[in-house]
């Protein structure tokens, strides 16, 4: 399994201590160290990367983190979007893969770093008070737009990676960074007719794998292209969903 090179300094010094801690443990009985083990097999397992491929179809939004799907919010009006908007909120818990992907495929229009608590990462009002940094994207032609994503730090979690970099073009389900221990991650998309959400609240969800909603792509031919503030000119219907080649 592929390890998050972001890790690696949490990795050695998780082996430096449990491993100190696990031999001074087995020298009263080796049962002892058990516990360091786990442990540190967790520590390793907590920064895993494993690769991700998926073929999507045109209007499909994937999953931009893994975790649970603990929230889905009609908003009337959102300011990034310009409009109205739909917010779906990811928690992540310790056990889940901690790698951020784009949910769509675009160019990043700007990244805001935004200092906060650190509430439980399964609270709803935690996107709005919590640590975290926000990656608005301006899609690629013919899919409503702009698309955000915000990295929530959590209860646990205190330090948000982001290696996005603005004017920077993100492939669907690219990998763009990481958040470190428990946290939350949001998709905010536009709202308009013919948005279908795909995940419910208790959903399982894996980056750039699980679709998360479908939106009416542009035709060009006759919209002229979307515009970025959020309207939305005619539109086609997307195909079904894509298929599955790998996961992990």
């Amino acid at each position: 399994m592929p390890i998050a090179k972001e890790g690696l300094k949490e990795i050695v010094l998780a082996t430096l201590l449990l491993g100190a801690l696990a031999l001074g443990a087995s020298l009263l009985h080796w049962l002892a160290a058990l516990p360091f083990v786990i442990v540190w097999l967790w520590v390793i397992s907590f920064f895993r990367d494993p690769a991700r491929r998926r073929t999507f179809e045109p209007g499909e939004l994937c999953a931009p983190a893994d975790g649970t799907v603990t929230e889905v919010v009609e908003l009337d009006h959102y300011e990034s979007i310009g409009g109205p908007a739909f917010r779906i909120g990811i928690f992540l818990s310790l056990f889940d893969v901690h790698i951020n992907r784009a949910p769509c495929s675009g160019r990043v229009r700007s990244l805001t770093y935004r200092e906060g608590e650190f509430l439980d990462a399964r609270d709803p009002s935690s996107g709005q008070r919590n640590e975290s940094n926000t990656v608005l994207i301006d899609t690629d032609e013919g899919m409503p737009g702009p698309v955000e994503v915000r990295q929530v730090a959590g209860l646990l979690a205190r330090r948000i990676i982001c290696h996005a970099r603005a004017n920077q073009q993100l492939a669907i389900g690219e990998r763009f960074g990481l958040i470190k221990f428990g946290s939350r991650t949001e998709l905010i998309i536009p709202r308009i007719d013919g948005t279908q959400i795909a995940v419910e609240i208790g959903d399982k969800v894996r980056a750039g794998l699980t679709v998360m909603a479908r939106q009416r792509v542009m035709d060009p031919l006759t919209s002229g292209g979307a515009d970025r503030g959020g309207a939305v000119g005619a539109a086609i219907d997307p195909v079904g969903a894509g298929s599955q080649r790998d996961g992990g």
